[in-house]
C-alpha cells in the first residue's frame, strides 16, 4: 500500500488540528451594522409616544409630559441618507398646546462613527401642531426644505447593549432660551425608554433650568418599530 512521505503526513495532520481549533475558539460576536443601518435604528427607537407619567406619580415635582414622534418625508430630499423626523412635546393635561416643536435630521456621521440627531425650531411651530395625529400617507406628512427652520444642535448616539447613547458636542450649542446662552443634553435611548439630561446654562455657566438629580425619564406608550 502507498503511503505519503512523513513530512507531507505531518504538514497534513497539522494543517488539520489548526483549522479545528480556530474554528472552537472563533468568538461570537454580534451582526456588524452599518452607520446607515444604525440611522434606520434610531429614527425607529425615536418614532412613537412615550411619557414621564411614572416619574411624575413617583416624584411630586416632576412634570408629567408626553412626547410625540413621527417620520416625515421632504418635497425635495436633501440627504438620501438622512431621515427627518417631526417631535413635540405637551403637558399630559394639554396635549394639544406643544410647549417644544423640532424637526430631527437623523444621519449616519462617519467622522465621529456615531449617528448624528440634528434638531431644527420650524420657523412657523403652530402649523406644524399635532402633525403626527395625521395619517402617515397624507401629503401633510411632507414638508418642504425651508419648513425646517433653524438648526438648533446636535446629538451624537453611539450603539451600546441597551441601545443608543448620546451627547452634545462637549462644549453644547448656543441658545437663547429661557435665560440659558448655552445647552447641553444626555440621551440613553432603549426600545422601551428615553432618558434626557437637558441643560441650560447662562453666561456666567451657571445652570438655569433642566435636569438636577434625576434625568427626564420618558417612557414608552407605542411602539414605533423594534430593534
Amino acid at each position: 500500500m502507498n503511503t505519503l512521505p512523513m513530512k507531507a503526513s505531518w504538514a497534513i495532520a497539522i494543517t488539520y488540528l489548526l483549522h479545528c481549533t480556530v474554528a472552537i475558539a472563533e468568538p461570537v460576536t454580534k451582526p456588524f451594522t452599518t452607520l446607515q443601518q444604525q440611522a434606520e435604528e434610531v429614527a425607529a427607537l425615536l418614532t412613537g409616544k412615550m411619557d414621564t407619567s411614572a416619574q411624575a406619580i413617583a416624584n411630586s415635582k416632576a412634570p408629567n409630559v408626553q412626547m410625540t414622534t413621527c417620520r416625515i418625508e421632504l418635497t425635495t430630499p436633501a440627504d438620501p441618507q438622512s431621515i427627518f423626523l417631526y417631535q413635540e412635546q405637551a403637558m399630559s393635561t394639554s396635549l394639544d398646546k406643544p410647549y417644544r416643536q423640532r424637526f430631527l435630521q437623523i444621519s449616519p456621521s462617519p467622522l465621529s462613527q456615531s449617528v448624528r440627531s440634528r434638531s431644527y425650531k420650524p420657523t412657523d411651530p403652530t402649523r406644524w401642531s399635532g402633525l403626527c395625529d395625521r395619517a402617515a400617507d397624507s401629503i401633510e406628512r411632507t414638508v418642504n426644505l425651508s419648513d425646517l427652520g433653524t438648526p438648533v444642535c446636535n446629538v451624537f448616539l453611539k450603539r451600546v447593549d441597551t441601545g443608543y447613547m448620546g451627547n452634545t458636542p462637549i462644549d453644547g450649542c448656543p441658545a437663547n432660551v429661557r435665560g440659558a446662552v448655552r445647552i447641553t443634553n444626555h440621551i440613553e435611548l432603549t426600545i422601551a425608554s428615553m432618558n434626557t439630561w437637558d441643560r441650560g446654562f447662562d453666561t456666567q455657566g451657571k445652570q438655569v433650568w433642566g435636569a438636577k438629580t434625576e434625568s427626564y425619564q420618558f417612557r414608552r406608550k407605542e411602539v414605533g418599530g423594534k430593534r
